[in-house]
């Protein structure tokens, strides 16, 4: 591992890369910071130079790399740049057009280069600069740093007279180690959104009366927390002078409220104090993206592709909580201001974007009710645990990671045993274009039929609980699989692993609709056959309030036979006519063994278990009858020996 790079989580090193015009004074510059001389001969490029870890307090080393700004070496210059965690682009107070090519040439190639670090911008030879026309460097930078905002910091300095020399290299790190962007725009001069959701679950965590202020007992917890040392009763009462003076809401007769939380902080990071910012930050687990780390949000990685993560009952429990907390009129459902503020300790709703969004029921009035809630829930589970996780965490789950995350038995064990222990059930959905696939996956959350329904191009999932019989509930996910992407699906051996049932919707009016799914059940079968995940299948006759394909109606009884699968359901979302099909979905799932294609491989693989058990039998019965005339044998031995 190079120098530069992060290890469990905490930065080994920082990798600089200089770069500028020919002359600008780069390698000069490099030579002064190591050796704390001015050097006139140095080498036109100089080898990677590695700074002391000690050299400045985070005592993380820096590698220093030199480029060469020749046309012919601009390829390894390219490589370099791309590894870079912070590039320093020099041009020299001297020469005003090595000033002008920065925002004509080298920041425009840094971003066709696709390089996103932060940048440092350093004039050097500032003992050479005319003082007779000084260029003033608020006036010339403030353009340049409004339209690259990729700019961290600018300054000057110069090699020959040490000036501002360690500086340069201090702010490069600086912006690596406590990077300004993520927590504050320059543009609106206010904390970014991310920055402020982590400092608000920061406070919700440290505000354990929950009085919605920091009294100072918990401002000296907290403080400890973060800096190792208690803050004296004066400094206290300084803090609180401060923001008070500033913005009054921020102080109240309890102690420092969130607004005066992040008051503080933005007050930090204006005053150029960032690290106080990112030491909080790092304390309570957040990454250079304002997410928590890898190592905060554990989840079960060692799992069989048929196995599968569902949520815990404590976990279902605390969302329960933290719903009804939240539904502030108790009308059972959640309102979007109020998902919004549920979420306000999450870097965003992790429920904005696909597949998420418009996957759950909503009431008419757009409302998100308690079993859509915990469907959500249930399908980031299970398409992606460690989202999951990170979320319970960031709305306030403070349990061990284990208590909140179950891995399921594999399904292969499942039919094994012709039971399953799951709660929640993941059913792909197959068809052709235009049978009725969409329209399925609407009425499934409520949503009534319209012809204006377009075709979905993509996969989407759409995600309900379902009630059984004797008050049990369950859970159906359905993914709609889309008929183009079906070949590179099943590329993947182990596509069909995450399959608890497969459907397959026809257009029952459609001749060509039957034949096209007739034909992905077979590929199924095929498929589960050859990777050995095979899984029960249900056929559905959609758009039943349409004159019906004679020919279809008749195969596919015929092949639902053959195949040893239920007889297909006729559902028609336009009369809203589903024949339970929801609840016979979940009944396919629920008994694993059973409505498995009977492929020709699998009745003759059959056929040979059943001849091998009734071989088996036959010797076992033998066995047993010789076993009996032995002992009947040994009886009479022993009573005539006993005569005699």
């Amino acid at each position: 591992m190079s120098a530069a790079g992060i290890y469990g989580g905490k930065r080994t090193g920082v990798r600089v890369v200089v770069a500028g015009d020919r002359g600008t004074g780069k390698s000069t510059l490099i030579s002064a910071v190591a050796t704390e001389a001015f050097d006139r001969n140095v080498p036109p490029v100089l080898p990677p130079t590695r700074l002391p870890a000690d050299l400045y307090n985070d005592l993380v080393p820096i590698t220093v790399i030199d480029t060469s700004s020749s046309l012919e070496n601009s390829s390894k210059r390219n490589e370099e740049l791309k590894r870079a965690d912070v590039v320093v682009l020099t041009y020299a107070c001297d020469q005003p057009m090595t000033l002008s090519r920065l925002s004509t040439y080298w920041l425009p190639e840094l971003r066709h280069l696709g390089v996103k670090v932060p940048v440092i911008l350093v004039g050097c030879k500032l003992d050479l600069q005319d003082e007779q026309a000084p260029m003033s460097m608020e006036q010339v930078m403030s353009p340049i740093m409004q339209q690259f905002r990729e700019i961290e910091t600018c300054i000057e300095c110069s090699a020959a007279t040490n000036n501002q020399v360690p500086e340069v290299f201090y702010y490069a790190q600086k912006a690596v180690l406590h990077p300004t962007t993520p927590l504050f725009d320059q543009e609106r001069q206010a904390l970014q959104p991310r920055c402020i959701s982590a400092l608000r679950r920061i406070f919700t965590l440290c505000d354990h009366d929950m009085d919605g202020a920091l009294n100072d007992s918990e401002l000296n917890e907290f403080q400890v927390k973060c800096f190792n040392a208690p803050l004296q009763p004066a400094e206290i009462v300084g803090v609180k002078r401060v923001v008070h003076e500033k913005l009054p809401d921020g102080i109240n007769e309890i102690g420092l409220t969130l607004s005066g939380f992040l008051f503080l902080h933005a007050l930090f990071i204006e005053k150029g104090r960032l690290e106080t910012t990112w030491a909080v930050l790092r304390k309570f687990g957040y990454d250079d993206d304002l997410k928590l780390a890898d190592e905060f949000v554990p989840v079960p990685s060692k799992r069989a592709p048929d196995q599968s993560v569902e949520l815990t009952t404590e976990a279902v429990e605390f969302l329960k909580g933290i719903f009804r907390l939240f539904d502030t009129d108790n009308d059972g459902a959640l309102q979007p201001h109020q998902l919004e503020e549920l979420f306000a300790t999450a870097p965003e709703s992790p429920w904005s974007e696909l597949p998420f969004e418009d996957a759950a029921e909503i009431t008419a009035s757009g409302n998100l009710p308690l079993n859509a809630f915990l469907s959500e829930w249930a399908l980031m589970t299970l398409i992606d645990p460690k989202k999951s996780m990170a979320n319970l965490i960031y709305i306030g789950y403070t349990g061990a990671p284990a208590s909140a995350l179950h891995v399921t038995r594999r399904r292969s064990v499942d039919r094994k045993k012709q039971k399953t222990e799951r709660n929640v059930f993941h059913c792909f959905v197959f068809g052709p274009k235009n049978a009725g696939k969409t329209a399925l996956l609407n009425s499934f959350i409520g949503r009534s039929f319209s012809k204006s329904d377009t075709t979905t191009t993509g996969e989407r999932f759409a995600v309900n609980v379902i009630n059984q019989v004797g008050g049990n509930k369950k859970t159906l996910v359905l993914r709609e699989i889309p008929e183009d992407e079906v070949k590179t699906f099943f590329s993947k051996k182990t596509f069909l692993a995450a399959c608890d049932v497969a459907v397959f919707v026809h257009d029952s009016s459609s001749e060509r609709s039957w034949k096209r799914s007739r034909e992905l059940l077979v590929e199924v079968a095929k498929q589960g056959e050859e990777s050995g995940y095979g899984v029960p299948c249900l056929l559905i006759a959609a758009k039943d309030d349409l004159d019906p394909y004679p020919m279809a109606v008749r195969d596919s009884l015929g092949i639902s036979q053959e195949l040893g699968i239920e007889a297909p359901v006729r559902v028609s979302m336009k009369l809203n006519t589903m024949n339970d099909v929801f609840n016979r979905i979940l009944s396919v799932a629920e008994h694993p063994h059973l409505s498995i294609p009977e492929t020709e491989t699998r009745k003759n693989r059959k056929k040979y278990l059943q001849v091998v058990n009734r071989s088996l039998m036959c010797v076992s019965v033998g066995a047993a009858a010789a076993f009996v005339g032995l002992a009947a044998y040994r009886a009479y031995s022993a009573r005539r020996n006993a005569s005699g």
